[in-house]
């Protein structure tokens, strides 16, 4: 991985925490013209969109805040209370740097977030609960540090939803979410003329009881 240029194709075949470090140090500086801007990535948009329709309220957690595309659209959006964490120290100084976030930390999903449980009335996610960068056991720590009552949103790949183990992991933590819904959004916007243009992701919404 190390030896071809970072992109999604790259992404997608992480395996694990180390060789997501490793892509993202090589990758934070050029992401958000290489990757969001060129590929149109307009998931991030829908997902604040989503959150805040679903009745999202700050303090939010941006999980996998990558180098703040998710914390832009929500400040957009009117959110202010936001914090951000990211394995990637790289991407978080981006992140940092737009300003948009009242913290950022870096956090490793698979492990344990540095975090006191029942720390934010809102937690949110995009294009990170995904094949090779945080699975579906990743969502117990959601829980963890989300407020009672507390609005979730996350995306997941259509492609991931079944064969990740999104779809039972759900399934299993029914007695301890409440209001879940799916929807299905482009990833990619007009512009994105390659080969994932007409990718798909899930937006999960859900509350924690």
């Amino acid at each position: 991985m190390t030896d071809s240029a970072p992109n999604l194709d790259a992404a997608y075949s992480i395996k694990t925490p180390a060789d997501n470090l490793r892509l993202y140090a090589d990758w934070a500086k050029s992401y958000d013209a290489n990757f969001a801007q060129a590929m149109d990535y307009v998931l991030p948009d829908a997902m604040a969109k989503a959150f805040i329709a679903a009745g999202g309220m700050a303090p939010v957690l941006d999980l996998g805040a990558g180098t703040g595309l998710l914390g832009t659209a929500l400040r957009r959006h009117g959110l202010l209370e936001i914090d951000g964490t990211d394995i990637s120290q790289e991407m978080l100084t981006v992140a940092a740097a737009k300003q948009v976030y009242q913290r950022v930390f870096s956090g490793d999903l698979t492990a344990r977030l540095p975090v006191a449980d029942a720390s934010y009335n809102g937690v949110i996610s995009a294009g990170t609960f995904t094949t090779g960068h945080v699975g579906p056991a990743a969502l117990d720590e959601v829980l963890r540090i989300a407020l009672p009552g507390a609005v979730i949103g996350i995306t997941i790949n259509v492609q991931h939803w079944q064969s990740a183990g999104f779809a039972k992991k759900f399934k299993a933590l029914t007695p301890q979410i409440t209001n879940f819904s799916l929807q299905d959004v482009a990833i990619y916007g007009a512009d994105n003329a390659s080969e994932h243009k007409d990718d798909i992701g899930k937006i999960a919404l859900f509350q924690k009881r």
